[in-house]
Order: structure tokens, then sequence, then C-alpha cells
């Protein structure tokens, strides 16, 4: 059995050095090569000694492209089985030294010090329970850049919301094109970790809850970001709050934690 087979199945389709691919009767076409072909004139062509960080990596593909430039790339999944398909493509590309891969959620990234030129952050969102908040925590380690993919409810009309509304005007949350999200409560194309389905005014609106701003929109569903110097001190007081409260659950947790170890 080629080691192909044996790291099946791939959601990745990887073009191999020896000719092979990956996954090539990917459902989604030649993929993810068509989403980079997109995003890729808007990356500068050469990444040397810049730090980029690739969420919910898979089998590395955004990592091998990033790590070609000259970039220092750290690649996180939840999932150990494209972990294990990702360390071994990179070896094949001749690309694990400049690419350190670790099993890890975004919600790690809470307690991380470290910041990053760029963020990748692409078809993860939807799968998270609390997007919102993963959003918010990226800010704070992003210093230059995002790079953001989900899966969107179709349509781009966007309302404009005012500065406030009423109680008596909530009949303005149910307007074509405010910023809403569907929750997805079972299952969507047979996932039941596709748990949101934002609208494309919603995306944005998140976006700049967390203290980003859209520069451009290289084709559906993407957006790339940066950290707004303009944000509302209101809103940089409400996340950054929220975020500390999180950051001392977690030292809670791990104090327990230890002091549980310690008892045994």
């Amino acid at each position: 059995m080629s080691a192909i087979a044996a790291l099946a199945p791939w959601f990745h389709n990887l073009h191999l050095p020896s000719g092979e691919q990956t996954a090539p009767q990917h459902p989604l076409g030649d993929f993810p090569l068509v989403k980079w072909r997109q995003i890729e004139p808007f990356i500068a062509p050469d990444l040397t000694g810049q730090r980029v960080l690739d969420i919910g990596c898979n089998a590395g593909f955004y990592s091998f492209e990033l790590a070609r430039r000259g970039a220092n790339v750290t690649a996180i999944d939840i999932d150990a089985h494209y972990l294990k398909q990702a360390h071994w493509a990179a070896a094949q590309f001749g690309l694990s030294e400049r690419i350190q891969f670790q099993q890890a959620s975004v919600y790690d990234l809470a307690e991380s010090a470290d910041r990053f030129d760029i963020v990748w952050f692409l078809g993860v969102l939807y799968h998270l329970r609390h997007p919102l908040l993963a959003l918010d925590i990226l800010h704070e380690i992003t210093a230059r850049q995002m790079v953001l993919q989900t899966l969107t409810m179709p349509g781009d009309v966007v309302v404009t919301p005012p500065s406030g509304i009423g109680l008596d005007q909530r009949n303005e949350l149910t307007r074509h094109g405010w910023p809403c999200m569907a929750f997805i409560e079972r299952e969507l194309a047979g996932d039941p970790t596709n748990w949101w389905a934002p609208n494309h005014a919603c995306v944005e609106a998140m976006v700049r809850s967390a203290g980003f701003r859209v520069t451009v929109r290289p084709g559906h569903e993407i957006y790339i970001c940066e950290p707004d110097p303009a944000e509302p001190e209101v809103m940089r007081g409400l996340r950054e709050a929220e975020l500390q409260a999180v950051a001392r659950g977690a030292t809670s947790r791990a104090a327990a934690a230890m002091r549980s170890g310690e008892m045994r």
C-alpha cells in the first residue's frame, strides 16, 4: 500500500513532487488550490523572516505555500490524522524545517504571548461553538494580516445598522441584510461540527467587533483583514475584559489540575 493510501482519507489535494496527488477526485475540484489562486495575489511574494500561523492546517497545503515564500510557519489542527498527513507531506516537499506542527485548538491561543505577521484562518470559524471569542483571541496575536474564509448563507446584501435600536424596534433585526447567523443544532452536509452559517453582513460585523477591518475580498466567502487602529474604545474594552476572564479561567483550571495531580 502506498503512503498516500495508508494516510487516507485526504481533504487536501496535494500535488506531490513525485507527480502524484493525494485527492485528485475531490468533490470541490482541485481543492484547496482553487482557493489559493484567489488569495495568492494579495499575499506578499517574499515572506522571509515573517511568522505565520495556520489554524486548522489540515494536511498542510497553505502552510507549504507560505513556507515556500520564506515564512516561518506554525501550523495547528485538533485532528491528529490531518497532522500525520501534514508531517509526512512536509517531508516530501523538503519543508519540515520551516513548519512547526502542533495539535491545538484556536482557543488554546488565548494564553499565547506570541504574535504573528499573518494569521491564516480558513474553513474553521463555522466549526466553532464560540466564533466571536475565537476572533477576539486572534486579534491579540495578529500583527499585520488575517486571512479568513468561512461558510456563509447565500447573499451579499448588507444593511448598515443604526447606532442603536430600541426594544420596540426589534423588527429591524429581521430585515434582509441585517447581520445574522443561522445556528445549526444538528448536522450540515453530514457534519455535526458545522455550528454556524453567518450571512456576509454578519461576517463583516463580527470582524469589526473583534477589532479588525476588511481590506479586500479576494473571492466568495474570503476576507483579508487587518487590525483596525480606529477601533472604538468601548469595543476594545469589552473584548479585553472577556479575554482576561477566559485567561483567568484557564489559569485556574491549570492550577486545579496541578493540585489534583499532586494529591494522587
